[in-house]
């Protein structure tokens, strides 16, 4: 099998725990309820391996492990210009290697592990409540 096709075939490869190779992906407003309290789901989900499909944010740091997954394209930093909106449906997320900028308009799917709760990131001061650990990526 060539390389290109192996990395095609990723999001289809079966990822264990909440999500069969069968099912769609999470979507990141999935992951709350409306008051924003933690979903059943992502409850559920916590400790296990999970896709998430999104938009990388343009990055905060260049050469890190680090990148936000939106869930709309956002052409500009979210977390970088005075007067934008903090959007509520963003998830961390803390890949396995340094992250290749992909440009903020190609749809991702991430899968790692689902970690809740307050984090700060100690190296970039990020405060997450919902988060991907050894995470990998791919285009949608």
């Amino acid at each position: 099998m060539h390389r290109r096709h192996f990395l095609a075939a990723l999001p289809a490869i079966s990822l264990g725990g909440m999500l069969r190779a069968e099912d769609a992906p999470i979507r990141l407003r999935d992951l709350y309820n409306k008051d924003l309290s933690f979903s059943d789901a992502a409850l559920a989900a916590k400790g296990s391996r999970i896709t998430v499909s999104g938009f990388m944010a343009p990055p905060l740091k260049a050469n890190s492990v680090f990148f936000v997954l939106t869930n709309r394209p956002m052409a500009v930093c979210p977390f970088c210009e005075p007067g934008m909106p903090w959007p509520d449906d963003i998830l961390a997320v803390y890949a396995k290697r340094i992250v290749d900028v992909v440009p903020f308009n190609v749809p991702l799917l991430a899968e790692g592990v689902l970690e809740l709760g307050d984090y700060v990131d100690p190296e970039l001061g990020f405060y997450s409540k919902v988060r991907l650990s050894d995470a990998t990526f791919a285009r949608a």
